[in-house]
Formats: C-alpha cells, sequence, structure tokens
C-alpha cells in the first residue's frame, strides 16, 4: 500500500519542479489527493478519455449541491494551510473554489461548468507547487546563490 501511496503522490509531481520538505505528511496529501480525484476526476465519462467528479453530479441539486462540494472543496484548502502553503496560494486555492461555487450554482449551465473547472485539482497541484518551492528554499537558503 505505501507505495500506491507514493506513486500516487510521485504522479503529482510529474511535471513540478523541486521536492517536498521532509516534515510534510505524505498521508495528509494522499488525502487531498483522493478528495480532489472524487471530486474532480473520479467517473470516466463511456466512451471518451473526459473524466468528471461527483462536483457536477452533486451540483444537479440547487444551492446545497454547489454549497456541498465547496465545502468538502475547502478541505484541501485547510490541509494545505495547516501544512504551511503561503498565503499567497491559499488566498489562490480559495479563489477557486469560490469560482467553482458561484459558476456551479448556474441553473443547467452549472453542471457543464462544473465538469470541465477542476477547482481541486488545481488546488493540490497549488499546495503541492507551493510546499515543493519552500522545500527548494530550506535547503539551499532563500538569500544563498549556488553556481553550477
Amino acid at each position: 500500500m505505501a507505495t500506491d501511496t507514493t506513486s500516487n503522490i510521485a504522479s503529482e509531481f510529474e511535471e513540478i519542479d523541486g521536492e517536498l520538505p521532509d516534515s510534510v505528511d505524505e498521508g495528509t496529501i494522499e488525502r487531498m489527493r483522493i478528495v480532489a480525484h472524487t471530486l474532480d476526476e473520479g467517473i470516466r465519462v463511456p466512451l471518451t478519455d473526459f473524466r468528471i467528479g461527483i462536483d457536477p453530479i452533486v451540483g444537479i441539486l440547487p444551492g446545497a449541491g454547489d454549497t456541498a462540494a465547496a465545502i468538502v472543496s475547502l478541505y484541501i484548502v485547510a490541509e494545505a494551510a495547516r501544512m504551511g502553503v503561503s498565503r499567497s496560494a491559499l488566498l489562490r486555492m480559495v479563489a477557486n473554489v469560490g469560482i467553482d461555487a458561484v459558476g456551479g450554482s448556474v441553473p443547467v449551465l452549472g453542471v457543464l461548468f462544473d465538469s470541465f473547472w477542476k477547482a481541486n485539482k488545481w488546488n493540490l497541484r497549488l499546495a503541492l507547487e507551493d510546499l515543493a518551492e519552500d522545500g527548494d528554499e530550506t535547503e539551499t537558503g532563500p538569500d544563498v546563490v549556488t553556481v553550477d
């Protein structure tokens, strides 16, 4: 099971420069990844490569569905804050959740919007990138210049 977790986290880093600091809890990142995947890409649309999550499905319920999805989305933001993600990244993450909630609440078109706006996936990526950047600074120091 540990190798599955490591490979899932590693797959999130394929396009991210840097490494996570040792202080980051991999279990927390895996839970964040599961929530993001479930909300944004948990179900493959038959006969296509397109994936949707439960966000657009619960968004069918007027008001309550998008509110519930936004509350669950805030879990990723809360965990990112607990792990020390920068304030600017957290603000962008909250903005993504807000856009998702407002855009998804539009009758009929909101379901389509939720199918394409992958706020949770983006928020996970923002958190990982921010943590990786912080990890790079701690290794060399923020003001240290290295010459190759």
